[in-house]
């Protein structure tokens, strides 16, 4: 069972366990007053460290690593308490860990001290190569981590500085507004011939206006005397006067009866009052 950890103020001392062992003691009467159990807990014991587990989902609470840890003992008046002192590695602060095992407390203080041992030797046959390189890791570990908050950090204001950028060309054009664009020209730097387009009206490379090209007007086009052209489809019984209308009315009859133009005489005065 894990009572819990407290901080200490000094990073050994078998006073030092004792007053931590009485404090978390009377913490856990407390809790079991008020109907709370005294988690239970599974240790891992390594020359690289304690890890604290839960028993069922095998998840890592604590994991102390050994060279933080200063002190390790078992409480000799109450022998189903054990206890060790571990170094944080964030807060730098020395805290005391305390357990309750019913049976085996001073086997599991020996096999951390049999951890150190181990943790010792290697460290004498690796010349100390193995912590430095175990140094290096965790610093390096470390950095990677600095660095990629760092990294989102650019990142998102990258993406502020863009996202301003585009609400400042958003403002800074109309909309609707297209700039032209200047026409392509051939080898000889002549402008392509678009049937929508206009005629260009810029002189070519010998100086020479080139011809204006009719444009197409819907205006009625007159002769040199103002007079409209004749067109045959569209003159009506209104365009001539009453009485020329009358004789060419005489003219049909005697068309149909049978005359000829040779014996009809015409007089043409009143048309040149028309021009």
């Amino acid at each position: 069972q894990f009572l819990g950890s407290t901080e200490v103020e000094q990073p050994k001392g078998t006073e030092v366990v004792r007053d931590a062992v009485r404090k978390l003691k009377f913490a856990r009467h407390i809790k079991k007053s008020e109907g709370q159990k005294t988690p239970k807990v599974e240790l891992q014991i390594s020359i690289y460290g304690v890890k604290i587990l839960d028993p069922k989902t095998k998840e890592v609470q604590h994991n102390c690593q050994l060279h933080r840890i200063s002190f390790c003992a078992d409480d000799k008046t109450d022998k189903r308490i054990f206890t060790f002192i571990c170094k944080d590695s964030e807060s730098n602060k020395h805290l005391c860990y305390v357990f309750d095992s019913e049976k085996c407390a001073e086997e599991i203080t020996l096999t951390i001290g049999q951890a150190f041992d181990l943790a010792y030797r290697k460290f004498l046959e690796s010349g100390g190569k193995d912590v430095e390189t175990r140094k290096q890791i965790a610093g390096l570990q470390k950095r990677i981590q600095e660095l990629e908050t760092e990294n989102a950090e650019l990142k998102n204001k990258v993406q502020d500085l863009e996202n301003q950028l585009r609400i400042t060309q958003v403002h800074a054009s109309p909309a609707g507004s297209v700039t032209p664009k200047s026409p392509s020209t051939d080898i000889f730097d002549m402008v392509p011939f678009s049937p929508i387009s206009p005629q260009s009206s810029t002189p070519t490379r010998n100086g020479t206006q080139p011809p204006p090209v009719p444009s197409r007007s819907t205006e009625i086009k007159r002769d040199l005397f103002g007079a409209e052209p004749f067109d045959p489809f569209n003159c009506g019984a209104g365009d001539f006067p009453p009485d020329i209308q009358s004789k060419l009315d005489e003219m049909q009859e005697g068309f149909k009866m049978g005359l000829t133009l040779e014996g009809t005489v015409f007089c043409l005065d009143p048309l040149d009052s028309r021009c």
